[in-house]
């Protein structure tokens, strides 16, 4: 079944009676405005189609090797950064629209950023501190798990050598705390199995290396908070590349996360 089959079904579920057309030809942009019925039951009540369309083209802008992804995992890409009131591409760090090559296709994958994780944790009322920093080698850092745990961390002003390690820490608003720590070698490993386009020019990994560090060190960290389910289901979609539109993104089954040995790198 190819893209406009796709589509055309997604269309036919609309009950508007308004007929979609679909050719070859047709623009992201097209395909946005065949598709609003459907799509605007899926975006949330503060994106307009208006806006969404922006969005998309603002992306093609900054990335234009989104325009060779397939239609249907760029709209659904973008359909979850507009479902998670995320800005995708923009210096804001919050999404980012990335395309990879998935069993011989162009297909577009979507991140959470670390500016976007850190949002949407403090959507979260019970948190009330979330944190992650850059350890280097000149820093005087140290901790301990156990009973009692401690971590000291003072990062010197001038000259801090490498980048060593990489910790995050949340507090609640009970008092409730914890933290987590990661080498570099521990993050690298992280990023090569989960992002197979680390070293691609269109990945964060590559552009905002220190913040999807710190990034992947809070997801670790918050599986010891009690966060709602909500944020849960944000985090199904991270890494994901899907192939369908839905009022509720993380409740598509067909989500293929980039895990090692499954996609390969774009060949510029």
């Amino acid at each position: 079944m190819d893209i406009k089959e796709k589509l055309a079904q997604q269309a036919e579920k609309t009950k508007e009676e308004k007929k979609v057309t679909l050719t070859k030809s047709m623009s992201i942009a097209d395909l946005i405005h065949a598709m609003e019925p459907e799509i605007k039951k899926a975006l949330p009540s503060v994106v307009t189609p208006e806006r969404f369309t922006r969005m998309a083209l603002s992306a093609l802008n900054t990335t234009p090797k989104l325009q060779e992804c397939t239609q249907m995992s760029f709209l659904a890409a973008l359909m979850n950064a507009a479902q998670l009131g995320l800005e995708p591409n923009t210096s804001l760090g919050q999404a980012y629209l990335i395309p990879y090559r998935h069993n011989g296709i162009l297909e577009c994958q979507f991140q959470i950023g670390y500016k976007g994780l850190i949002d949407l944790v403090y959507r979260n009322e019970m948190v009330q501190i979330i944190q992650a920093h850059c350890v280097y080698k000149n820093d005087v850092f140290s901790y301990e798990f156990g009973l009692e745990p401690k971590l000291i961390h003072r990062p010197v002003l001038k000259g801090r050598g490498e980048l060593q390690v990489v910790y995050a820490m949340f507090r609640l608003q009970n008092g409730g705390c914890g933290f987590e720590v990661m080498s570099k070698e521990e993050i690298d490993l992280y990023a090569r199995r989960y992002s197979q386009g680390i070293n691609s020019e269109y990945s964060p990994w590559r552009t905002n290396y220190e913040e999807m560090a710190k990034k992947t060190v809070i997801k670790r960290v918050l599986k010891y908070a009690p966060l709602k389910t909500e944020f849960a289901r944000a985090m199904t979609v991270d890494h994901a590349i899907q192939n369908e539109i839905s009022i509720d993104m993380s409740e598509i089954e067909k989500q293929v996360p980039i895990i090692e040995g499954t996609c390969q790198e774009i060949e510029e």
